[in-house]
Parts: C-alpha cells; sequence; structure tokens
C-alpha cells in the first residue's frame, strides 16, 4: 500500500515519541510505502484532490527520516490518507477537510474528515458529559468567576489548545484569577472551558487509546512537582496502568458515537475515572504504550487499514512527476 501522512514537517517529529512516527515506522517494516506532506501541500485542479508529496523513508537511527524529491499524487489513487497535522484545528485544517471530503467512499481516510470537523477536542467531549466532572463552556467572565466560587478550584482553558497549552488552575480566592480568565477568553470575547479540579490528577491523567472503539492500552500521565499539566508535551512522566472497569464502560458507551463519526483512531483522557477530554486530530501516547507492553502497538493500527483499505482500494494508479 501507499499511505499519505498529511502531517507537520517531519523535522519536528520526535523520532522516540511520536505516535505518527510509529505508524510510520510500522507501515515501513510491513512493506507499505509512505509519502508526505503538509496541509498546505494539499490542492484540488480538474475537480479532484491532490497532493504535492514526498517519498519518505524512517530509522531509529540518525538521520531519522529521507525525504524524497517532490512528486504530485492524486489521492483517489493511493490506499490510505492519514491526517496526522498537530493542532491546533485553524482555517487551512478547515479547508484541507474540505477537499478531502473528495476522497469520501474512494479511498481511507483515518480519521474521517467529517469527523474531525465535529469533534473539537473539548466541545464534542460534552455529548458525553454525564462522564464528565462538571463543566462550563462560556465567553462570559462573571458567569466563571461565579463557577469557580462554586467549586471552589477549577480548571480554565481555551478551547483550541493542545499538549497542555493555556490549561490553568484557579482558586476561589486567587488574585490572578480576573487576569487569567481575560487572558484565556481575550477579555470576554472568545468561549473557553471551565472545569472542575479534579485532586485525581495528582495521581496522573490516563489517555486510553482506541482503535474502531476497542481499547488497545492505557498510559498514565504523572505531572512534575512544578507543574498541573500532565501532557507529555509539557514534561509528564509516563507510567504504565490498567483500564478499569469504571473507564471500559465509558468507552462501550462513547463507541457507537464514536464509530458514527468515523474517528477510528482515539485519545481518551480520564482523570480519577472521570472523562476531560477526546482526542482526535492526532492522539499520541502510542510508543509509550508498546514500550510498557513489549510489543509494536502501532503494527496494530497499521494491520487495521490493511484490513480496511480495500474497500477503498482504486483500480487505477495516477502519480505525475513534479516539475
Amino acid at each position: 500500500m501507499r499511505l499519505v501522512y498529511v502531517m507537520d514537517p517531519m523535522t519536528r517529529v520526535l523520532p522516540d515519541k511520536d505516535t505518527t512516527f510509529a505508524f510510520q515506522r510500522a507501515a515501513q517494516r510491513r512493506g507499505h510505502g509512505a509519502l508526505h506532506c503538509e496541509p498546505k501541500d494539499v490542492y484540488v485542479d480538474g475537480g479532484d484532490v491532490w497532493a504535492r508529496v514526498r517519498t519518505l523513508t524512517v530509522s531509529d537511527a540518525a538521520p531519522h527520516a529521507t525525504l524524497g524529491e517532490p512528486l504530485d499524487v492524486r489521492l483517489a489513487d493511493v490506499e490510505c490518507v492519514l491526517i496526522r497535522k498537530d493542532p491546533p484545528f485553524d482555517a487551512e485544517y478547515l479547508y484541507v477537510t474540505l477537499m478531502l471530503e473528495k476522497l469520501r467512499g474512494r479511498t481511507l481516510v483515518l480519521n474521517d474528515p467529517r469527523g474531525l470537523r465535529d469533534a473539537n477536542e473539548k466541545l464534542y467531549t460534552l455529548h458525553f458529559a454525564r462522564h464528565m466532572p462538571r463543566t462550563l463552556v462560556t465567553s462570559d467572565r462573571d458567569r466563571i468567576h461565579r463557577f469557580f466560587a462554586e467549586v471552589g478550584v477549577g480548571v480554565v482553558k481555551p478551547l483550541d489548545g493542545a499538549g497542555g497549552s493555556g490549561v490553568m488552575v484557579v482558586e476561589r480566592g486567587d488574585r490572578n484569577a480576573r487576569s487569567i480568565v481575560d487572558y484565556i477568553t481575550h477579555e470576554g470575547t472568545r468561549h473557553a472551558m471551565a472545569q472542575e479540579f479534579l485532586p485525581a490528577v495528582r495521581q496522573g491523567d490516563k489517555r486510553v487509546l482506541l482503535l474502531e472503539g476497542q481499547i488497545l492500552g492505557a498510559i498514565n500521565r504523572i505531572a512534575r512537582d512544578d507543574d498541573v499539566r500532565s501532557n507529555i508535551h509539557a514534561g509528564g512522566r509516563v507510567e504504565p496502568c490498567e483500564v478499569t472497569a469504571r473507564e471500559r464502560a465509558v468507552v462501550a458507551d462513547m463507541a457507537p458515537r464514536l464509530a458514527a463519526d468515523g474517528l477510528v483512531f482515539v485519545g481518551l483522557d480520564f482523570i480519577g475515572g472521570k472523562l476531560t477530554e477526546v482526542n482526535v486530530t492526532s492522539p499520541t501516547g502510542i510508543q509509550e504504550l508498546s514500550r510498557h507492553e513489549g510489543r509494536d502497538v502501532a503494527e496494530q493500527v497499521i494491520a487495521w487499514v490493511e484490513g480496511h483499505a480495500d474497500t477503498y482500494r482504486p483500480a487505477l494508479r495516477s502519480i505525475a512527476p513534479g516539475p
């Protein structure tokens, strides 16, 4: 198969941490070809969607990525397109998902472009509010302050952040509270999410990885002593863990909605058994999970792609060399 990765530049990839690199390595090991492009390289010409791509070879030894010469490829002629661009979900990201709609029913796209548009990683979680801590979404600063007064300690975060960016803890009586809320809401002009603080975060922020609604495994991320954020990119350390019966019940409850929205590879975040986020754009954690389990979990994802790409396998191949 040929797999196209729509993602950030390979120079930003961390070979020992990034899930996308693990996918590329596993697919290469299984004999598949990789084509790399950035969102800006996707385009529509003649009514069809194309991309300016470069062949990609990865290695555990430096240099970790080797890119070939540019080629123009019609995306309906490849077996799978993996959208792995890190947040934020901005206007350019939106345009790319709209262009990739041209592939519906023709080429496997992971995750589904329509599902990505519908699933803001903060707001999509509200479909499962029964499993969440007490949550408020508003641009009204006074409403947020009243919320914090009621819960005592709360967390406020922007709706377009990732990797722990912009997440702040506010306690009742904190003299910085108004400045924090002003900053996150852009002086009351942008919506933000406020949640009840969960003390269990000190025991970890669990990432549960799913493939088509089935649990691949979980890792527990522990915040540094001088930080409240457990995210790996924020310096959190990773420990092995099990998925509890309560968390499995939440996954089972969510699975039909995830499937309906075409969200195949998903990362759920749990703190103290409460669901806090649903990560769908470029969920990470598979390398840490693989090390804990002693097997390459990324191969399981690539095997899934192999089994589902036949549904869309193109009859024709069309790659044109770039100028």
